[in-house]
């Protein structure tokens, strides 16, 4: 079965392999700072993937330290990758700032941005339309599961029609939109997890991210897990599933990620995602069945 990998997307549309740099801008989220709430998402440790970025305030030295992370593997062109926390959780003026200042360089073609779907204001989505204009942008969407239920068991904070919303919003800018989806959420069925794929497809996303549940040291989730443990899915079990959201999807719809490796300085559970290239090479076996 053939799909549309993120590579396949960067060397159709910039004509060459593109790498991401991670930076951590100092957002937060409106479920950590008291405007939702204030534990977050109950398997969020913190930052959402920042221990990828290079670290620092200033994104230009975060860009360049950056670079040098991947200087050796030939890398030429880049998509600044605002990963940490909700990338546009903050006032317009601050974000054009911080946007502008990784887009300025020639060598990057892209801005990528990790955010809630509840963190678009007008005013956001204008910012975003305009950029996009100069540079594209990619907006990473957080649903994660298209069960209300179980979203709600995790304290996502907001429902699906905001989910929808967004995507609709973003679609009408003109904005490549990813949708994440984490398979494994305490109590979900393959069927449920298979139909968030179908929901987010249904919605318009143009991209997916899958991610393995990972259980973090200093999230709710690893309290929750100590107390009362639940059953993991096997690294099996993941591949067949994501090899199955894969035949789910439409022409077109671009496969960002097949899996993620959580940090392993925190990583309480399942072990087996440590090591990324036997699951990934698990899956693509898996794909190659289908």
């Amino acid at each position: 079965m053939q799909y549309t990998s993120f590579n396949d997307y960067c060397r159709a549309r910039f004509g060459c392999k593109v790498y991401k740099l991670s930076l951590d801008a100092g957002f937060t989220c409106p479920n950590r700072d008291g405007t939702l709430a204030t534990g977050g998402c109950t398997f969020c440790a913190g930052g959402s993937g920042g221990r990828f970025c290079a670290g620092g305030s200033d994104i230009k030295a975060q860009l360049a330290a950056a670079k040098e992370l991947v200087k050796a593997k030939g890398a030429h062109e880049y998509i600044a990758y605002f990963q940490a926390y909700s990338g546009t959780y903050a006032p317009v003026s601050r974000l054009e700032a911080l946007y502008r200042s990784a887009a300025e360089s020639e060598d990057i073609v892209a801005l990528a941005i990790a955010t809630r779907p509840d963190c678009l204001s007008r005013e956001v989505l204008a910012l975003l339309e305009r950029l996009n204009r100069q540079k594209p942008v990619i907006v990473e969407l957080g649903l994660q599961t298209a069960n209300e239920q179980t979203a709600h068991a995790f304290h996502r904070c907001y429902p699906n029609s905001t989910y929808l919303a967004a995507v609709k919003a973003l679609k009408g800018a003109g904005i490549h939109t990813v949708t994440h989806l984490i398979f494994g959420l305490p109590g979900e069925s393959e069927a449920d997890m298979l139909a968030s794929v179908e929901f987010a497809c249904a919605a318009g996303t143009d991209g997916v991210k899958f991610h393995m549940l990972n259980i973090l040291e200093g999230s709710a989730l690893a309290e929750i897990f100590r107390r009362e443990p639940f059953e993991l899915m096997s690294r099996e079990a993941y591949a067949s599933l994501v090899a199955k959201a894969v035949a789910l999807l439409p022409p077109g719809v671009v496969v960002h990620r097949l899996t993620g490796d959580g940090d392993k300085r925190l990583l309480i559970a399942p072990e087996w995602v440590k090591d990324k290239k036997k699951t990934l090479n698990l899956i693509h076996k898996e794909i190659e069945k289908v």
